[in-house]
């Protein structure tokens, strides 16, 4: 499948997904469906170690494109609707790979779904997360932003529509950093590159798992975390592992 409003460049086992539909990366239909396959096509490429999520130009994405909603006169183009969003959110935290999102501008809305899908979030100082779509008559995006947010913060964002800026961001602790958007980009391709170097066995069973154990308790999900433990311990990557660091050498992994 080729893609129009989803680019990926991949190299040295990093993917950067650039969400690229002018002028605000509004999401429609067809972005849907691009982002969950693309992402459903980078969990399965062996070259492909860690991805990094960005939008082209100065938004991260708007949101759902409001001049694309479903036409609810016809039966089931709300559930479509629906469902090809949910799916892409759900391709970005079930990739295979961990995702990194550079957010370079604001993310609003199901912009805001993205961002909460990805593992590990930077934000350009120029950044933003909101929820306005209670300025539209709509709903969206409040359990995804659950993920990132305290009870009252959530409820004010969807509430009022407030937007939290990049500095803001980082002193909440919803990112890592917050930096002058030219510096993103190369701030977030170290942490990618850290990530390439690991074992990608290693790296998919333990996004696997704590995307697994989230919303377990305590015994269930330390019992899960155990057992994938034990699998990884039988795979030559972790032997490669332990004698690379006695040997005082770099691990050679095995691909994919």
């Amino acid at each position: 499948m080729e893609t129009q409003l989803i680019k990926v460049a991949v190299a040295d086992g990093i993917a950067v997904v650039t969400m690229d539909h002018p002028p605000v990366n509004a999401q429609n239909a067809e972005f849907n469906v691009e982002i969950a396959y693309v992402f459903d096509m980078l969990s399965d490429r062996s070259d492909v170690r860690v991805v990094v999520l960005t939008g082209a130009g100065k938004v991260f994405s708007a949101g759902a494109d409001l001049k694309a909603r479903p036409d609810r006169t016809k039966p089931g183009e709300q559930w479509q609707h629906n469902r090809r969003a949910r799916e892409s959110y759900h391709a970005i935290r079930e990739c295979t790979k961990p995702v990194i999102a550079a957010i370079n501008g604001p993310a609003l809305g199901a912009g805001l779904a993205l961002v909460a899908s990805c593992d590990i979030l930077f934000a350009a100082d120029e950044a933003s997360l909101g929820l306005p779509e209670i300025d539209v008559g709509l709903l969206g995006g409040g359990k995804h932003t659950q993920r990132l947010f305290p009870h009252s913060t959530l409820r004010r964002m969807m509430l009022t529509g407030y937007r939290i800026q990049g500095p803001e961001l980082f002193r909440l602790g919803v990112v890592e950093a917050s930096v002058p958007r030219a510096e993103l980009l190369d701030r977030v391709m170290e942490v990618a590159r850290q990530i390439a170097a690991k074992s990608p066995a290693a790296i998919r069973l333990a996004k696997r798992t704590l995307n697994t154990i989230e919303e377990m308790t305590l015994r269930d999900g330390y019992r899960y975390e155990q057992n994938m433990t034990t699998e990884l311990a039988t795979h030559p990557d972790s032997k490669e592992a332990a004698a690379a660091f006695l040997e005082k050498r770099k691990p050679n992994f095995q691909a994919g």
